[in-house]
């Protein structure tokens, strides 16, 4: 399509990105301009030729045609760093919905005043025989401060300014007074900030086993024949995949590329960089929300720089501007964090898919317990497909018991732990031996479910769990169905069943009751507020500081303490009672890899899975570290019910102030798709999300299912339409959008 018109912006920065200016695309550049290029545009009164840079492309005039000027010419240098993140942003505002400004700020590197650290250094200009005769001069006039530092330049050809004024306690006239005699000059070079606070270790490569050096091999391979494509490596808990990251990176960085490593939590930030610091040294660096904001800024320009090679960091270090990306690493590619919660709603692997197709690199999706959608594309072949069976070292897998918290309480035991799980944290105690207890708290809000059976009440319509409301009222917040709360077990008649109050805090203190004598760290949002929170905590267990460490889901991803042989499950099924289709996936995924933290090390390792429903598929099958009999029984469920992988889905949020309002944009909305898409659609709703109300704003939700994701992004183009020809009475109404969504709304 040819277009008319196109938004440029002359600085790319945070501040200046949202005032794009309008010009004409003269014809015989229709044809060739795209986002993220670079142009030369006349530019105020006098039209002065600046560089800018297109940010998108549209045939809809903002301004009088006269007054539209035209773009004079395409910049051919190629495509900067900038103009690949506009691109980038240009894709994602197409494929996820969103303002373009959203999808800007998302992907261009923090742009803030920032302090730059400078740093200075005096160079001798001088030979030496003038060197020579400036000591015997300063000599005869007693300048004992020249002399001091003539002196120290006799066996360098430059000293920091730091060392000079400090140790040598020379003085800034005294350094002039050499300067203008043109015996030394003054060098200035930025320092950049570097967050790596590594005490320099040994340099480490450990030898791998058959297995993980079969899947090196294969990559290596695939790479060297120019192959570039995205994998999946499936490997159990401490099967070695770190190990296996490594020597793939290493064969990576050889090649002159560079490297993203993503990790879900900045809670494994201190391990991870750890391990690849002692493997990689200084080429290493971190990016995530807790670094000051000079920090961010001087990582991402070391990165384009080329100072480093290795980025480590949460979903944002996607955006990291190497100029020559070689490979992308998702590690615990399954975890729900990967999607971001605000707009745009982009997943980190797809963008990253789309990112190694622009730089030519390859990605590897790296889990344990893998998305149901990445093992569903692997097994159609889209994706390479590599799974490590067997611990490194051949270390066994933990032994694992399910105790069924019905008997439990049948037998008068209202702790929060078993009787099995009590006898096992006093038995580890003894050994000084270490443990985790693990509280799944995710999701836990709203469902009702019985102590006594087990019964969770769900929406007959949808398989979910029903949520409840301060009205007295359960919903489904899939397609609106409403029952009164119950007071009684539907099942058994038992008067146990309510909500699920318990939390970190009231776990640490009824475990500090039982056991007096155990040093007890607890891991949480409340105790990791500070920068640097979590490697406090993870180091100090590391260091066995602590006999037990408390937490939610954070503490079971990817860490790994030798010393910890007992895990304990505190409440497995509460993420299964979500009101939401991929619980079952979420709760197996959460159980094997909080399994999975124990044994570790040399000694055996044994896991407690404390439960209501001991026989659901996801307990069983997390229980056996069984995940392709997990994958069968799941992608059944979605099969019959149409979720995905199996079919893509697209969530259409509506928030206005006014509920009047809102309800009759989403009931108009809802009645205009259903006229204008056939019936290969489904569209499910309206109905109130969630959380109904957010800051005194309303919120409705409508689902819509179709087998391809294309056609789901032309409904979001035909609702951005619709919502563009009522704007006047529609303005107090805003519509977003999550495609695939990961989070019940």
């Amino acid at each position: 399509m040819n277009y008319k018109y196109a938004n440029i912006c002359v600085d790319i920065s945070h501040e200046k990105v949202d005032k794009p200016f309008q010009y004409k695309i003269p014809k015989d550049l229709q044809d060739r301009l795209e986002p993220g290029m670079q142009v030369l545009i006349p530019f105020g009164k006098g039209n002065k030729l600046i560089k800018g840079f297109v940010l998108e492309l549209t045939d809809q005039s903002e301004y009088p045609e006269e007054l539209c000027k035209e773009v004079a010419e395409v910049v051919s240098t190629g495509i900067t760093a900038e103009g690949r993140s506009i691109a980038l942003a240009s894709w994602m505002r197409k494929n996820y919905g969103s303002t373009l400004i959203a999808a800007l700020k998302t992907v261009l590197p923090v742009k803030e005043k920032v302090r730059q650290i400078e740093q200075k250094d005096l160079i001798l200009c001088a030979t030496k025989e003038e060197l020579e005769e400036a000591v015997v001069t300063a000599n005869k006039k007693h300048h004992v401060a020249k002399v001091r530092l003539l002196e120290a330049f006799k066996d360098v050809d430059s000293l920091a300014y730091e060392f000079v004024t400090g140790k040598l306690n020379i003085s800034a006239p005294t350094i002039k007074a050499l300067e203008k005699q043109n015996i030394i000059r003054i060098e200035k070079r930025t320092e950049y900030r570097n967050p790596v606070k590594v005490r320099q270790t040994q340099m480490q490569k450990n030898t791998l086993n058959p297995e993980q050096q079969s899947v090196v091999d294969s990559f290596v391979r695939d790479y060297e024949a120019d192959i570039r494509k995205t994998y999946l490596l499936r490997g159990v808990t401490g099967s070695g995949k770190t190990e296996v990251y490594m020597e793939i990176i290493d064969s990576v960085l050889e090649k002159g590329k560079q490297v993203i490593v993503l990790i879900p939590e900045i809670a494994l930030t201190y391990q991870t960089v750890l391990r690849f610091y002692k493997r990689f040294g200084d080429c290493v660096s971190v990016m995530h929300s807790k670094l000051s904001k000079g920090e961010r800024f001087d990582q991402f320009e070391r990165a384009k720089k080329g100072q480093i090679g290795i980025m480590i960091g949460p979903r944002s270090a996607l955006f990291t501007p190497f100029p020559n990306l070689g490979l992308i690493i998702i590690d615990e590619e399954h975890e729900g964090s990967y999607k971001s919660d605000n707009m745009p709603k982009f997943h980190a692997r797809e963008t990253a898919e789309y990112i190694a197709s622009t730089m030519h690199a390859s990605v590897i999706l790296g889990s344990a317990t893998p998305s149901v959608t990445s093992f569903y594309r692997a097994q159609a072949g889209e994706y390479g497909y590599f799974c490590l069976k067997n611990r490194y070292q051949n270390r066994l897998l933990p032994t694992v018991y399910t105790v069924d918290l019905r008997e439990e309480l049948r037998k008068g035991n209202r702790s929060i732990l078993s009787r099995l799980l009590y006898e096992k944290i006093k038995d580890r105690l003894e050994k000084k031996q270490q443990i985790m207890l693990f509280l799944n708290r995710r999701g836990y809000v709203g469902f009702l479910s019985c102590r006594n059976c087990g019964y969770v009440v769900k929406c007959p319509h949808c398989d979910v769990s029903l949520t409840m409301h301060g009205n007295q009222r359960m919903m489904c917040h899939y397609c609106g169905y409403e029952m009164p709360v119950v007071k009684l077990c539907p099942e058994c008649g038992s008067k146990h069943i309510a909500g699920f109050k318990a939390g970190t805090e009231q776990v640490e203190q009824s475990v500090q009751k039982m056991f007096p004598q155990a040093r007890i760290l607890r891991m949480d949002k409340d105790t990791t507020q500070t920068k640097d929170g979590y490697e406090k905590i993870l180091s100090a267990f590391a260091e066995q500081e602590a006999d037990i460490l408390i937490g939610t889901q954070m503490i079971v991803k990817g860490h790994d303490f030798p010393m910890v042989t007992l895990v304990g499950v505190l409440a497995a099924d509460l993420s299964l009672s979500v009101g939401d289709y991929q619980a079952a996936e979420r709760t197996f995924q959460l159980l094997t890899q909080a399994v999975g933290r124990a044994g570790r090390g040399e000694i055996a390792g044994e896991a407690v899975i404390q439960t209501y429903q001991p026989e659901h598929y996801a307990v069983v099958t997390a229980a056996n570290q069984d995940y392709d009999s997990f994958y069968k029984s799941e992608i059944a469920y979605r099969e019959v019910c149409g979720y995905p992988p199996v079919k893509h889905m697209l969530a259409i949020l509506l928030a206005s102030d006014v509920k009047t309002l809102l309800d009759e944009v989403a009931v108009s909305l809802s009645e205009k798709l259903k006229e204008e898409l056939d019936i290969f659609y489904q569209i499910i709703g309206p109905a109130d999300a969630t959380i109904g109300k957010i800051n005194d704003i309303y919120r409705k939700i409508i689902y819509i299912r179709h087998d391809e994701y294309n056609k789901l992004t032309e409904v979001k183009d035909l609702t951005e339409a619709l919502m563009e020809q009522k704007k006047k009475e529609w303005s107090r109404c805003c519509v977003y959008f999550d495609f695939d969504p990961m989070n019940g709304y």
